[in-house]
């Protein structure tokens, strides 16, 4: 799915993304994949961070690919005075900025977001980063883990007898990088009735804190300190991950009572659905364990084959727990094109994330996977009025 999309809903908008890493990246991604132009700055040597993790193929990195697909890349120094004052130059005419720096840097290059009202006050500026902009940690250094783990999502992660689990993704920012895209375009929408733009101040802790449901209600009202539990959860039951005989994992659900009959007709054991223990969500929450040990040893005793097989003969709520080999396998994956194989100039045909939400006019598209650095330069320069020679210069003097 390549190509130029007129009809994308965010197309007009400029966006310039002064981000790194993931949580701002992510947000510049969601709004890119939609039309926006997302000018995005980086430093002349290093790049974006993400342009050097994880897995490489050729030595290029597949994060980048992603994060970066849709974007004008261009380089800069912003601790150089002349990127500084290329920098306010970008957020004269742009609709919005993203930064994720640590609290005070923008304001140390001059690009703080008082300098910039005065130059653009249509300008929109979503900052995020760790702990947010104010309050005693907003100047500690500001990563997904750290958020993870004082959000209290890691701390009911795991199981009982095990320490708490840190999320093998990137989910605090991934999760905020979501919430500045919404809140990005709240803020647009309210700038229409006013004219001007705003501060957006979003942290990742907090982010990821909206996730957790009435975990804190639960321990102001009950005093319930709600702790590791496993594949459990605390108002549900069944649910858990099961193992097949042939060594395959089954993810299980049933809160509702039509849900959990349907299950026990399943796994065989109809009379399940008269036994007082499991008679409704709490009955089951009561008697979780002995729950559990029926419908893993039923599940135990099948292949995957046969258990999704007895479950979608009884409609009941199962899912095969996928790898990324399975994933790519998947007919519903491949129904919907989840996932999208992007010509690329350095890796060839590579496969990614499909856009989502899917929108019925006017969808967004992957234009193109994460470019090299600073592969935009001359378009974007010039368009600034930067000629040849002068982009010449501040190659030579380390400013792009």
């Amino acid at each position: 799915m390549t190509g130029e999309n007129p009809g994308m809903p965010l197309e007009g908008l400029r966006v310039v993304e002064l981000a790194t890493i993931v949580a701002g990246p992510s947000t510049g991604k969601y709004l890119a994949d939609f039309g926006a132009e997302v000018i995005k700055v980086e430093h002349p040597i290093t790049g974006d961070t993400t342009r050097n993790m994880g897995f490489k193929d050729s030595g290029v990195a597949l994060w980048w690919k992603l994060i970066g697909r849709n974007k004008k890349p261009v380089t800069l120094n912003l601790s150089h005075p002349k990127g500084q004052d290329i920098a306010r130059r970008l957020c004269a005419d742009a609709d919005v900025l993203i930064e994720n720096f640590r609290p005070g840097t923008l304001e140390r290059w001059g690009l703080g977001p008082d300098v910039l009202e005065g130059i653009n006050p249509r300008l929109v500026v979503l900052r995020i980063s760790g702990f947010g902009q104010t309050g005693p940690y907003a100047h500690k250094p500001g990563f997904g883990t750290l958020a993870e783990s004082i959000s209290g999502v890691a701390g009911v992660s795991g199981f009982p007898d095990g320490p708490p689990m840190l999320p093998a993704i990137a989910l605090a920012d991934e999760v905020a990088g979501l919430v500045g895209a919404y809140a990005v375009m709240m803020a647009l929408h309210e700038r229409e009735r006013s004219g001007r733009g705003q501060v957006i101040d979003a942290s990742l802790y907090e982010s990821l804190f909206q996730i957790t449901g009435p975990l804190v209600m639960a321990y102001d009202r009950l005093g319930v300190v709600m702790g590791r539990i496993g594949n459990r959860i605390a108002y549900s039951a069944p649910r858990n991950a099961y193992r097949t005989v042939d060594g395959h994992w089954v993810g299980v659900s049933g809160t509702a009572q039509t849900v959990a009959e349907r299950l026990f007709r399943a796994i065989e054991r109809p009379e399940l659905i008269d036994d007082p223990r499991f008679a409704t969500n709490n009955d089951r929450l009561d008697h979780i364990d002995e729950l559990d040990e029926l419908i893993g040893g039923w599940i135990g005793s099948h292949t995957l084959d046969e258990v999704m097989e007895a479950f979608e003969r009884e409609d009941a709520a199962a899912a095969p727990i996928y790898d990324a080999s399975q994933i790519v396998a998947d007919p519903q994956y491949e129904a919907r094109e989840t996932i999208v194989t992007v010509d690329d100039d350095e890796l060839g045909p590579v496969r990614m994330q499909n856009v989502t939400p899917r929108f019925e006019r006017t969808p967004g598209r992957i234009r193109h996977a994460g470019l090299p650095l600073g592969a935009a330069n001359e378009e974007v320069y010039r368009k600034l009025g930067i000629t040849a020679e002068e982009l010449d210069r501040l190659r030579a003097d380390g400013v792009i």
